[in-house]
């Protein structure tokens, strides 16, 4: 519920794309070779859910938008190292390590369903890369794999990275994507 010291900044779609993409994942995940429609599913409502973040990134909200938040690396490189100082500046929005993780986890979830995407048409003879030939389904499968740990890996910094800018800014990141609302900024922030 928004207050007067609150500030919606995550509209509800964002958040819809947030938490169904943290259940389709795990769904993947778990499910990687044991019940392969559940996985196929899964790795297809993923790709659906990236369509939408590259759109949403567009003309979603002011947040939303990869122009509110992407920035250069040497901006990460500053905030990061303000953040283990203690010193970082607090943002409504992404800050700029947030934005160095959103880009992460984007291109590592679409090189993980597109290689998913080739597994299942070696393996199946399905899907929209259905035409993968036999041989390079070990490829494809390596790859496969590298991407899919490489995402739980950044989903795990996400997460470390959650609760210690949840402490350093004394902010429930988590209840703000939930709710949608952030504390408004002061002039001690």
């Amino acid at each position: 519920m928004k207050t007067k010291n609150t500030v919606q900044v995550w509209d509800l779609p964002l958040r819809l794309f947030h938490w169904l993409l943290v259940v389709a994942f795990l769904i993947a995940f778990i499910t990687e070779d044991d019940f392969l429609s559940l996985h196929v599913w899964a790795g297809y409502s993923i790709a659906g859910l990236l369509v939408f973040r590259f759109i949403w990134g567009f003309i979603g909200n002011q947040h939303a938008r990869f122009s509110d938040f992407v920035c250069r690396p040497q901006q990460s490189i500053a905030y990061f190292n303000d953040a283990l100082m203690h010193k970082a500046k607090r943002y409504i929005g992404h800050n700029p390590a947030g934005a160095v993780m959103v880009v992460l986890l984007l291109i590592s979830l679409l090189i993980t369903t597109i290689t998913g995407f080739a597994v299942y048409g070696a393996e199946q003879n399905a899907g929209p890369l259905a035409s993968i030939t036999m041989q390079n389904e070990g490829f494809w499968e390596e790859a496969h794999e590298l991407f899919a740990n490489a995402t739980l890996l950044l989903v795990i910094i996400h997460i470390i990275g959650v609760v210690f800018e949840s402490f350093l800014h004394q902010e429930n990141l988590v209840k703000s994507m939930l709710t949608g609302n952030k504390r408004k900024i002061d002039k001690n922030n």
